[in-house]
């Protein structure tokens, strides 16, 4: 049987470990996809640089020509980006090839266009390497749990921010000195906001959620908070209390719609997810039959998402001549069986919290400071009040509530911060137990 011929877009990090591993497992993959896979076109900007990685391979600085190539059965998209690379995958589907592609931005935005066009098209777009990199999470939801009805996801999926609270924890050093140390490291780019700011996590959690729920792609009604405003002080707080701090993504399908967050969060030390250090990642999935199941594993870095890259590449080769109907749907669900179920505002959602404030020390504070949560039927888990520094008047109080709606702590707290034995702003960081309930 002829091989299956590859057009790739993008020599970079990824591009260059997809033609390694193609090369270097050819022989295993064969055997496991039924026929060859070979790269027979790639396209990068950087023509001379990619020629020296590309082997034997022809190079383009035109993708379009790889896209328009009747040649080529999949097309391999690894430039990134949410404009050009949107036309390319449009244009290739349009042209009746599979797409395999590593872009999680684009699928959170244009997914719902990109896998209806495919569906019409008859093709496969296939994303395993879109989200936390070699860990097959997007396999696991969609095909391995789906005798499931999936109840909750929480993630590490971010592995710059990860790295970061880890240094801040570890080594006690401010936000902004692990922030350098990851750029100095390569862990994060120069502007690395889409990481910090939570944004790279939403993109890939809003994926996992429609996959998990049978939704439309939402990535504009995805909460998102980063970790800039992190203090090591509170990292330490949450140790002292049993509980590490991790940027998480979570969704989670409740009585009135559908989660779909991403913050920091306090979990508890002794989860398997807390212990999840530098720039790993973690997926907890929780299914109704099965349990929690945890998905551990390289979230980025050329090789282990080149790995994801070339599973997709074996999974549509496989399925090449396959009837479109008898194909696994792009989100899990069938397309016509989507649900319009509601994404709940991040007022509404009810978790447990932290809180840290800084009041003078007077008799009476705490008293006040209950009262305000008493009236809005907020409960106390745990509470700790620092021993003032010499010749300082202020101290910390720190408190854990039971669960409650997000609106309602919010109110305690605009409320907490009017009293005048309350100086500054109250922190407040979200907590989750994810234990097996």
């Amino acid at each position: 049987m002829k091989p299956i011929r590859v057009g790739l877009l993008g020599m970079g990090t990824v591009g260059s470990g997809t033609v390694r591993v193609l090369e270097r497992n050819a022989s295993e993959i064969t055997r496991r996809a039924g026929r060859a896979i070979r790269i027979t076109l790639i396209a990068d900007r950087d023509v001379e640089k990619a020629k020296r990685l590309a082997g034997n391979v022809p190079v383009t600085n035109d993708a379009f020509q790889v896209v328009s190539n009747p040649e080529i059965d999949i097309v391999v998209e690894l430039i990134g980006g949410t404009t050009v690379a949107k036309d390319l995958v449009l244009k290739a589907i349009g042209n009746g090839k599979h797409v395999v592609t590593a872009n999680k931005a684009l699928l959170a935005l244009y997914g719902n266009e990109i896998f209806e066009a495919a569906q019409d098209a008859g093709v496969i777009v296939a994303f395993e390497a879109a989200v936390a990199g070699g860990i097959p999470i997007i396999k696991a939801l969609r095909e391995g749990l789906t005798a499931n009805r999936i109840e909750w996801i929480a993630g590490i999926i971010n592995g710059t921010s990860n790295y970061i609270l880890s240094e801040m924890r570890e080594k006690g050093v401010s936000f902004e000195d692990a922030l350098k140390d990851a750029q100095a490291l390569g862990y994060a780019e120069a502007d690395p906001t889409f990481d910090i700011e939570g944004i790279d996590a939403a993109h890939k959690l809003t994926l996992m959620a429609s996959i998990a729920f049978g939704i439309p792609t939402q990535f504009s009604k995805a909460y998102t908070e980063g970790i800039t405003k992190l203090t090591r002080e509170d990292i330490a707080y949450a140790e002292e209390l049993g509980y590490r701090i991790k940027l998480l993504g979570i969704t989670k399908r409740v009585e009135k719609g559908i989660e779909l967050r991403v913050h920091p969060t306090l979990i508890p030390a002794k989860r398997l997810i807390a212990n999840v250090e530098g720039v790993m990642n973690a997926i907890l999935v929780k299914g109704d039959a099965v349990g929690a199941t945890l998905y551990y594993g390289a979230g980025a870095g050329s090789e282990p998402t080149a790995s994801a890259v070339v599973a997709d590449l074996v999974d549509v080769t496989r399925m090449h001549t396959a009837d479109p109907e008898h194909r696994v749907p792009h989100l899990a669900f069938q397309p016509d069986a989507l649900s319009d179920v509601e994404i709940l505002p991040i007022s509404e959602v009810e978790t447990a919290y932290y809180l840290r404030m800084r009041a003078y020390d007077k008799p009476g504070v705490l008293a006040e400071v209950t009262r305000i949560l008493a009236d809005l039927e907020i409960s106390i888990d745990a509470m700790v009040q620092k021993e003032p520094h010499e010749g300082q008047e202020l101290v910390d109080i720190i408190m854990l509530t039971h669960r409650t709606v997000e609106k309602h702590i919010d109110c305690a707290i605009s409320k907490i911060e009017m009293l005048p034995v309350i100086s500054g702003s109250v922190k407040k960081i979200r907590l989750e137990e994810l234990n097996r309930n």
